[in-house]
C-alpha cells in the first residue's frame, strides 16, 4: 500500500481549502464570459470553476466570487443578477493570452475588451455580445442562481451556439477536434494545452471505436 496523507478540511481556513481544491481538481475548462451592465458596458472575465451540467435542459455552470479586489460585487455577477444574460466562450490557444489578461480588474465602467482591442459580434438571443474569433460561444439565460458565504453560482440555459466555421459537422453532429485546441486551467497562472490526446475502447467491448480521436 502506498503511503497517504490525511487532511482535515474542517481544520483549514477557506483560503487553504481553496488552494488545495483549485490545485488538485485539474485541469479545468475555462469559461470566458461576457456580460453587459445597465449602462451598456461589456465585461469579459474568465472563470475556471465552470462546467457543463446537463443537456435537457442544456445547462452550464459558473461559480463567481462574491467580491473583487476592491471589495465590490464582481461585474460578472452583478450583470447576470441585473439582466439574467451571459455568453460563455471556450478560449483556444490563439486567444489564451487575451483571456488571461481579462482576469485583471479594469476600472469601473471600462470594458476589458476595449482595453485589449478585441472585437465583438452581436449575439442572436441575448444582450452580451460574442467575442470575435472565439471558437465556441454559448448564449445563455439565467436558469437558476445559488449563493453561499463566498460565491454566486449561476446555471445558464444555452439558447444558441456559435462555433467557428467547419468545427461542427451538422450532418453527423460531430465535432472536428483536429481544428479545436482549447486551453485549460492548471492552478494559479498555469495552463495546459489539449493536443496530447488518446483513446480507449469501451470496457469489455470487442467492437473497435467507430470514430477517430479527431472527430467525436
Amino acid at each position: 500500500m502506498k503511503p497517504v496523507q490525511d487532511i482535515d478540511f474542517g481544520a483549514l481556513t477557506a483560503y487553504q481549502r481553496y488552494k488545495l481544491m483549485a490545485s488538485l481538481i485539474v485541469p479545468r475548462p475555462i469559461a470566458w464570459v461576457t456580460t453587459v451592465n445597465p449602462q451598456g458596458v461589456v465585461n469579459a472575465a474568465p472563470f475556471s470553476m465552470f462546467n457543463m451540467v446537463g443537456e435537457d435542459p442544456p445547462l452550464v455552470m459558473i461559480s463567481v466570487n462574491h467580491h473583487n479586489g476592491q471589495g465590490r460585487l464582481k461585474d460578472t455577477a452583478a450583470n447576470i443578477l441585473a439582466n439574467g444574460q451571459f455568453v460563455v466562450h471556450m478560449p483556444d490557444e490563439g486567444l489564451a493570452e487575451a483571456m488571461h489578461a481579462c482576469a485583471v480588474e479594469s476600472p469601473e465602467g471600462v470594458s476589458e475588451l476595449d482595453l485589449l482591442g478585441l472585437q465583438t459580434l452581436p449575439s442572436h438571443t441575448v444582450l452580451p455580445p460574442c467575442i470575435d474569433g472565439a471558437p465556441v460561444a454559448f448564449e445563455c439565460v439565467l436558469h437558476e442562481h445559488l449563493h453561499n458565504e463566498s460565491r454566486h453560482v449561476f446555471f445558464g440555459r444555452v439558447q444558441w451556439l456559435r462555433v467557428r466555421q467547419g468545427l461542427v459537422d451538422t450532418q453527423t453532429w460531430r465535432v472536428r477536434l483536429q481544428d479545436y485546441f482549447p486551453v485549460a486551467r492548471f492552478g494559479a497562472s498555469f495552463y495546459v494545452r489539449t493536443r496530447d490526446r488518446f483513446a480507449m475502447d469501451e470496457p469489455g467491448s470487442d467492437t473497435p471505436r467507430s470514430t477517430t480521436i479527431d472527430e467525436i
